[in-house]
């Protein structure tokens, strides 16, 4: 039965997906097949479905994605920006290390790969082009940098994950041989998602120095002074402020994550309308607009992925695939390496959201099955999974990129394949090494 259940599912959503439908169709109708095959009453698909969307920390969802999309509308990220640019000044691809290191900052704020790389796009693409750097280059380095909008907290992935991951109690077997395992949290996985965030942005700079090097791209020409960096600091500081409210709330333990969401979109109010003063009613509907878009998107994703996700589950699939992948090798080095470059390809070619919502019920079993710890796992799949921004086909930070240069996707891409390549083995490294992840949380106390 399990295998009919699996060709029946995994055929149909194939099927429909290379007849061109969308994945929310795709993952629905293989879905109700399915159920209709098991005989099972078609409103238990209902069912999970709307109690998929009616969690609490899924309010902080639409809740981030707001208030990424007013402090782009408030100017706070224009100033984040400035602040990163002052800090690169004149140094071998100054102002590229300077997209980087902008990505990161409002990373901080928006949670979204896309959202970072047109916010920052934006400024720093024609910034670059203007200075000389090569449109590709411009393009590949904003592109590859827009990924950290998903590892650095707060995360929208990562909330998704966490939301995915609820309820998933390790196997008997696994406690018994490893020990009690931690529970997934929102918070655990965004204070774990830190320190790989500063490492995956040491390896985009470090390869962005060797690449600016070798074709003589240079910084600002304005020159590096302490003086301009506490000017720009000064005049941001409304801004910086911002994910230190949010990430010190959260950590602090003063709100959780679902709070600060709402806590971001208050502060950003309050500095946009009376600080800076650039935030306008229509700028205001014009975030309420792209902020209803993107989270009716998401959130079909989510009612039609839980249901085949709990298809998976009822019928023991995950179970199926984790005794196939030990009895390959239960080597931990070489199952981590079998999940990141099948993630990798997954990435290409699936939306991120959806690629969490499908795999965690199948993979976070196999995890469990060889000692890796949930929080750890959950880190290393929202990192790889950000590769999938900047890899064709589906890669959607390219095709921003590409709008705002003018420049064709395959020039992009092929740019971009050296940033892929050192970003794998920033993964491989965090994967490796578990503390790189682990050692925050403890630290606070989780």
């Amino acid at each position: 039965m399990e295998t009919q259940i699996v060709t029946l599912l995994f055929g149909s959503f194939l099927g429909l997906l290379l007849l061109g439908a969308p994945i929310t169709v795709a993952l629905g109708v293989s879905s109700l097949i399915s159920f209709l095959y098991l005989d099972e009453n078609p409103i238990k698909f209902v069912q999970i479905a709307f109690t998929s969307v009616g969690s609490f920390p899924l309010m902080a969802l639409p809740a981030f994605i707001l208030a990424g999309a007013l402090m782009e509308a408030a100017g706070i990220s224009k100033r984040l920006i400035n602040v990163a640019e002052s800090l690169a000044g004149p140094f071998t691809g100054g102002i590229s290390a300077a997209t980087v290191m902008a990505c990161l900052f409002f990373g901080a704020i928006s949670g979204s790969g896309p959202a970072t790389t047109a916010a920052v796009g934006m400024l720093m693409i024609p910034a670059m082009i203007e200075r000389g750097y090569g449109r590709g280059y411009a393009s590949a380095i904003t592109a590859s940098s827009g990924g950290l909008g998903i590892i650095i907290p707060p995360s929208i992935p990562m909330v998704i994950f966490g939301i995915a991951a609820l309820g998933m109690a390790p196997p008997p077997e696994a406690v018994e041989k490893f020990g009690t395992f931690q529970s997934v949290s929102i918070s655990k996985l965004f204070i774990a998602g830190f320190v790989p965030a500063f490492l995956i942005a040491s390896s985009l700079l470090v390869m962005n120095y060797i690449m600016s090097k070798k074709r003589g791209f240079k910084g600002s020409a304005e020159g590096w002074s302490p003086r301009g960096v506490l000017c720009e600091m000064y005049r941001g500081f409304w801004s910086l402020m911002a994910p230190l409210v949010i990430l010190g709330g959260i950590y602090s333990g003063f709100f959780t994550p679902t709070e600060a969401a709402i806590v971001a979109i208050f502060y950003t109010l309050v500095v946009g309308v009376f600080i800076y003063r650039e935030l306008t009613w229509s700028s205001l509907f014009q975030s309420l607009e792209s902020t209803t878009w993107l989270t009716g998107r998401v959130l079909l994703i989510l009612f039609t992925a839980t249901v085949f996700g709990r298809l998976l589950v009822e019928n023991k699939i995950p179970a199926i695939i984790a005794d196939n992948m030990l009895s390959f090798t239960d080597n931990l080095y070489v199952i981590w390496a079998l999940i990141i470059f099948f993630l990798l390809f997954v990435g290409m070619f699936m939306e991120t959201l959806a690629t969490i919502l499908i795999l965690v019920p199948v993979m976070l079993p196999v995890a469990y099955s060889v000692g890796i710890d949930p929080i750890h796992f959950g880190v290393v799949m929202v990192c790889t999974l950000g590769i999938g921004f900047q890899t064709p086909p589906l890669g959607e930070n390219l095709f921003i990129a590409s709008g705002i240069s003018n420049i064709s996707i395959e020039k992009i891409s092929i740019r971009a394949l050296p940033f892929a390549a050192v970003n794998t083995i920033a993964i491989f490294i965090i994967a490796f090494f578990p503390e790189l992840s682990l050692w925050l949380p403890r630290l606070f106390g989780y």
